[in-house]
């Protein structure tokens, strides 16, 4: 139920007399194995997002083991000043509720669990003290209180040789701006903190008394060098952090890390099971999806959006303005571009504008409009910009509005403005990144084939919904059964049987015009912004 008439093989919009979304969770339902089908051994994937934590079991073969999988709904607290932050004992709470109600659920697993993957989100920072106590609360990447902090990084000679070597812009999103930021703000805390860390490095701390990072999480924060995958001793000193304060980064051969006793009492099921450092949910989201070369582009859609190309080689040498490049490990780089908005956006704009329905309602309503019916132009920066312009002071717009205007207008607008910024970034990886697939996934997808249409109609290029089941989740257990030697490579997802989308001419045509619009008003609020 596309609305624009674009499916294929019966495998999306209406049958049996079920919707689009029905059949969809049905679909991904079948990616599942009973635990009397699960071949041993076992490992424990832990997803750690900003909006939930989500601890599941996986087979050797990365199957997701039905009925061992738990979840812990939460988000970070944002205020008017641009704060997004977490306390962490919370944050540690919630993983704890993850893992309990898991083996409350089912306390005996079918074999045993071998190991613990984690898959965590990037750019988080906290500050702890010697005794590896949190003294800031956890930093997420959407604070956007240390832009003053990223404008003066920005004015440095050096600042394009730092992106190039980092991959990573000078932005409130990173470690380097934010420790200035903090410097500033909160004196008396900076002083106290010894340790500058990843929520995932505190965690990996508190459960097994070591506080290593991995190249992943270290490559998210804006202070590691991308080709060399080691602490940018330079850009550290010129913020005034010795690098001693940095965690120490995982080489892949340290000794094997397990439970704290206290720990392994409470879960007796992972007290053989070896702990590895998280990495980055988006690296864990292109391994889950099966998009592990770069003729495929892993596109998501969660609380907020990114487009991603992970390869096995070098790192491009030089990187276009609006992308990034993280690493998965010291063999495969990433490179994509974020969008701070995305389905977040989207659950602001039906409670907000008070859509009435229910979300099967809604996505009829949604389907039943043309291209740019509504005329509208959003520049969809609620919580500032990333990909492509990182303008971090960036706000949200929305053009055109007339009195006959209606609130799912804008909604269809918002979502259309959203795909406009991924074409950007799409047309950036273009230089390097030759994609006969793109693969999509993420809850927001998950839950609108019409907002996937969109994309594949905005970019003129068919896209996949991904039909594996929580692709962080399982990126991170095939990171763990490759790192123990279970499985010998990054095994890849079969998508030739997940409903595809293809874009129709006449809706790509409409949409080129309405993107050059968006462009057009993009350029002038810059413009403003910088007089």
């Amino acid at each position: 139920m596309t609305g624009d008439g674009n499916e294929k093989d019966g495998k999306t919009g209406k049958e049996n007399g079920k919707t689009g979304i029905v059949m969809l969770i049905e679909e991904k339902r079948r990616n599942r194995i009973l635990a009397s089908e699960a071949v041993a051994p076992l490992v424990l994937a832990l997803d750690i997002g900003t909006s939930s934590v989500r601890a599941a079991l996986y087979d050797s073969e990365a199957s997701e083991v039905e009925g061992f999988e738990a979840r812990v709904e939460r988000g970070l607290t944002v205020t008017a000043e641009g704060g997004s932050e977490l306390e962490f004992e919370k944050g540690i709470r919630d993983v704890y509720a993850a893992i309990d109600a898991l083996f409350l659920r089912q306390p005996v697993p079918p074999h045993p669990i071998v190991a613990v993957g984690i898959s965590a989100f990037w750019h988080s920072l906290i500050g702890a003290d010697s005794e590896m106590r949190a003294v800031t609360p956890v930093y997420g990447w959407a604070d956007t209180r240390a832009a003053s902090e990223a404008a003066e990084l920005r004015q440095l000679p050096d600042s394009e040789v730092f992106y190039q070597r980092t991959g990573a812009r000078f932005h409130p999103s990173y470690w380097p701006a934010k420790i200035l930021w903090l410097r500033k703000a909160y004196p008396e805390q900076f002083e106290s903190v010894r340790h500058w860390l990843s929520f995932s490095d505190l965690l990996l701390h508190r459960f097994c008394g070591s506080a290593l990072t991995s190249i992943s999480m270290a490559s998210g924060t804006g202070l590691l060098n991308r080709f060399s995958s080691e602490w940018d001793g330079e850009l550290a000193s010129t913020i005034g952090v010795p690098l001693k304060q940095l965690p120490e980064i995982d080489s892949g051969i340290s000794s094997p890390r397990f439970l704290v006793p206290a720990l392994a009492s409470r879960w007796p099921q992972l007290s053989e099971a070896k702990w590895l450092p998280a990495i980055g949910d988006g690296a864990a989201n292109n391994v889950g999806a099966g998009c592990i070369s770069n003729d495929r582009l892993a596109l998501m859609i969660g609380t907020s959006g990114a487009m991603r190309v992970l390869f096995d080689g070098e790192p491009p040498a030089e990187l276009r303005a609006g992308l990034w490049c993280y690493r998965l490990d010291n063999k495969h780089p990433v490179v994509g571009g974020a969008l701070s908005d995305g389905g977040g956006l989207f659950a602001w704009m039906v409670q907000s504008l008070n859509v009435g329905g229910d979300r099967l309602e809604i996505e009829k309503q949604l389907a039943e409009l043309r291209p740019d019916q509504h005329g509208l132009t959003v520049l969809p920066f609620w919580s500032g910009e990333r990909s492509t312009g990182w303008h971090e002071d960036a706000r949200g717009a929305v053009l055109g509005l007339r009195s006959h205007t209606r609130p799912i207008e804008i909604v269809r607008a918002s979502m259309e403005a959203v795909a406009y910024r991924f074409a950007l970034i799409a047309d950036a990886l273009g230089s390097f990144a030759k994609p006969t697939k793109i693969v999509a996934s993420g809850g927001a997808l998950n839950a609108s084939r019409v907002w996937t249409q969109i994309l594949a109609d905005v970019m003129g290029r068919p896209v996949v919904l991904s039909n594996v089941n929580e692709a962080s989740s399982r990126g991170a257990a095939i990171f763990a059964l490759r790192t123990i030697g279970v499985l010998s490579n990054l095994t890849g997802a079969d998508i030739d049987g997940d409903p595809q989308f293809y874009p129709d001419d006449d809706a790509h045509k409409v949409y080129k015009k309405a993107l050059a619009r968006q462009e057009e008003f993009y350029g002038q609020l810059i413009e403003n912004r910088d007089k």
